[in-house]
């Protein structure tokens, strides 16, 4: 079985064909590469053959790189990495000079990419070495480099090239941000060529290589006198252009994500020597990149971890139950987000409400996001007519009828919950699944008001639901098997990544950042300046502070979760010091972005100023302040130790779900690969230390818990004990 079959036609054109076996999309392998450079060889040595064109034998071109041969040049050490990936770039060289005579430039055999689909990764870094690309007029294609996605960046000659190609700056959001183009977009940007008809890509490439000069072989990088768009680094606009990149990383990445940095250092390195030169020093920093500990959390979390669980990796063995007609219960923001990424998946949608103004207005909700994407043109007048059409606005229960899934998103009060589970359920028939949508009521509890407690599930959406990947299934103490797999198809329909976990209160997402928002606000309370705590998160990886964080999602309902807690743990609840804090705030009408006031000031347009300066006459800041790592410290182990405690406590059961759901479902430290990988790349011993540390100076609730403990007296790492089948990734 061969990844690259070659055929040359009557006119001279050798036809180079990706097609991997037994794989949708095309990954490279090292076995592949292998293949493609034999190709090659037999290609410029035939002189019956004028051009070659690659393409694919798949609707898409290719995915990129194999993870496994990252894995295994890995496996070898830094000099195996560097060896492979220089390996890789004599192959696309060779492309790329295409038996050309190295002094006059002359002689070579003209080589074309054609695209019909996706594009991504190596994927767009072997068309970077031919001398035209080509792309069908695929509005669905994605074509780019998103490799800084995962924690490492385009180290197949494609930050080179593109940086060559277009200059620092316009090569920046496809390098640096992982930028994915349609084909017009990308044609526009100057990521390739052309774009052509479907039907007539083949044809358009073999036209334009049966007509192809010397001069269209020659890269401008290969040409005398060439001058890197934009300035090289000497230059006085270049100098500035690299000064402001190495700014905007900065900013970007706070200083804690490896891969940007070396990425931006190969660009300006590179920039000074010739470009052969330029590839050595980008396999340098590829190097770097790989042989650090982030990158391999990233990949695994980001990639590997996340696909298994999107195609299924703890889905009961049941038969396909994808969702045919949902319905939702409750219009407003959450309930209308649910309505709204369902429709636009193909499923048929019931949206109901008490009046049908709000059952409308939910309607309208997802009518105002089409409207937007047709305004950034992802969206046509047709495909917004044919989504709306799949949402029924009603008041009425009976529409419910051949429902095989009811997702409740009303309010979060027991009693109006299991009023809607009772109308549900006359409404509906014994094959469908009732799911709830909350973020802290038990599912236990809530089942009680179910007649088919095992046909009952909790689906935890985040807000923005169109936005957010994330989903949380809860299973109840008496959910069924075949609800679980409903609930996983349904989420695979609407493409986002679930993960399973059991039922307990906060279940795992809440459970781990209700802390970490806790802590910021304790140390406030405690005197530490609210500035210092907000950027000892930032500058550790956190998307937000805890402090902006609380204003996002609310200081009333932040006030209303930590009366419900009380209430449920009465003596034992530990948080009195934070509710003094938070509900002066929520007394004061600070209740946040939503009152363009909370812990941060607003102006008349919501838009944040600073911290509010009442802060210090409220909590006067303390002479002596901790610092940066004991802040950070405090941050991250208080949501770490609870994903530890949930898996301890049977709530989590994979950790993978636990690194996945961290990152997508609050924006745990990206860098790190999640609280497993991250305790995994400090150590079990050198965490129970710290928690040791931390315990002893602010209190038991960062006592070591049992598992970590005994984890750590063996030395014990948790991809090895827990998921020894993806340790190696």
């Amino acid at each position: 079985m061969t990844d690259f079959t070659m055929t040359t036609d009557a006119d001279g054109i050798a036809t180079i064909t990706w097609d991997v076996p037994a794989k949708s999309m095309n990954v490279m392998s090292l076995a592949g590469f292998a293949e493609l450079d034999a190709a090659m060889d037999a290609a410029l040595a035939d002189p019956g053959v004028k051009g070659i064109l690659i393409t694919s034998g798949k609707k898409d071109f290719a995915g990129g790189m194999d993870l496994n041969v990252i894995a295994e040049m890995r496996a070898g050490g830094a000099q195996a990495i560097f060896d492979g990936v220089m390996a890789m770039h004599a192959v696309l060289r060779k492309i790329e000079r295409a038996g050309m005579d190295p002094k006059t430039l002359k002689g070579g055999k003209p080589i074309a990419a054609a695209l019909p689909g996706t594009a991504l990764g190596i994927g767009l870094e072997l068309p970077l070495a031919c001398h035209r690309i080509f792309a069908a007029d695929n509005p669905k294609a994605k074509i780019g480099l998103p490799e800084i996605m995962v924690g490492i960046f385009p180290g197949a000659g494609g930050t080179t090239r593109l940086a060559r190609k277009m200059g620092a700056m316009m090569a920046a959001p496809y390098l640096l941000e992982g930028k994915l183009s349609d084909p017009k977009s990308a044609k526009a940007g100057g990521l390739i060529d052309e774009v052509v008809a479907p039907d007539a890509l083949l044809a358009r490439a073999k036209e334009w290589l049966l007509a192809a000069t010397d001069a269209d072989l020659v890269k401008p990088w290969d040409a005398k006198g060439y001058k890197m768009p934009g300035g090289a680094p000497y230059h006085p606009a270049g100098f500035m252009t690299f000064v402001g990149a190495s700014a905007m990383v900065l900013g970007k990445t706070m200083g804690v994500y490896p891969a940007a940095k070396a990425l931006l250092s190969a660009v300006y390195e590179g920039a000074l020597v010739p470009f052969d030169t330029a590839l050595k020093i980008e396999a340098r920093w590829f190097t770097h990149v790989l042989m650090n500990p982030s990158s391999t959390a990233m990949i695994r979390s980001l990639f590997i971890n996340k696909e298994a669980l999107e195609k299924g990796a703890n889905r009961p063995a049941l038969t396909d139950q994808s969702v045919q007609k949902l319905g939702v219960i409750g219009a407003g923001m959450m309930g209308a987000g649910i309505a709204y990424v369902s429709a636009n998946a193909g499923i048929q949608v019931v949206l109901i409400d008490a009046t049908q103004e709000a059952a409308d207005r939910g309607r309208a909700h997802a009518e105002s996001l089409l409207d937007k994407g047709i305004a950034r043109r992802k969206v046509t007048p047709e495909k917004k007519a044919e989504v709306l059409a799949r949402i029924s606005a009603t008041t009425d229960y009976a529409a419910l009828a051949g429902c095989d899934l009811v997702v409740e998103a009303v309010f979060e009060d027991p009693k109006v919950k299991a009023e809607v589970t009772a109308k549900v359920e006359a409404a509906t028939g014994p094959g469908c699944i009732l799911a709830t949508n909350t973020s802290t009521l038990p599912i236990t509890g809530l089942a009680r008001a179910s007649t088919r407690p095992e046909a009952f599930i909790g689906i935890h959406f985040f807000s923005p639901v169109d936005k957010m990947n994330l989903v949380e299934i809860i299973r109840g103490k008496q959910t069924g098997p075949t609800a679980v797999a409903k609930a996983l198809d349904f989420v695979r329909q609407i493409r986002k990544t679930p993960i399973v976990v059991n039922d307990a209160r906060f279940f795992f997402a809440n459970r781990c950042i209700i802390p970490y928002i806790n802590e910021g606000i304790r140390m406030v309370a405690e005197g530490v300046e609210p500035a210092l705590v907000e950027n000892a998160a930032k500058l550790v990886g956190m998307p937000l502070g805890p402090l902006q964080l609380v204003d996002e999602t609310s200081i009333d309902l932040g006030v209303k979760i930590a009366k419900a807690t009380r209430a449920a743990m009465g003596d034992a609840y530990p948080d009195g010091a934070v509710d003094t804090v938070l509900f002066a705030m929520a007394d004061a009408g600070r209740l946040g972005k939503k009152a363009n006031a909370g812990f941060y000031a607003y102006d008349a347009q919501g838009k944040r100023e600073g911290l509010w300066p009442g802060l210090a006459t409220a909590h006067p800041v303390a002479a002596s302040q901790p610092d940066l790592t004991e802040v950070q410290h405090r941050l991250l182990f208080a949501q770490v130790l609870e994903a530890v405690r949930a898996l301890e406590d049977g709530v989590l059961t994979d950790i993978r779900e636990g690194d996945v759901g961290a990152i997508l479902g609050w924006g745990f430290a990206p860098w790190s690969g999640g609280p497993f990988s991250w305790l995994d790349m400090i150590g079990t011993p050198r965490a129970v230390e710290i928690c040791d540390a931390l315990a002893a100076a602010h209190g038991p609730r960062f006592a070591a818990p049992t598992l970590l403990r005994e984890m750590a007296a063996g030395n014990q790492q948790f991809y090895s004990r827990f998921a020894p089948q993806v340790n190696a990734a």
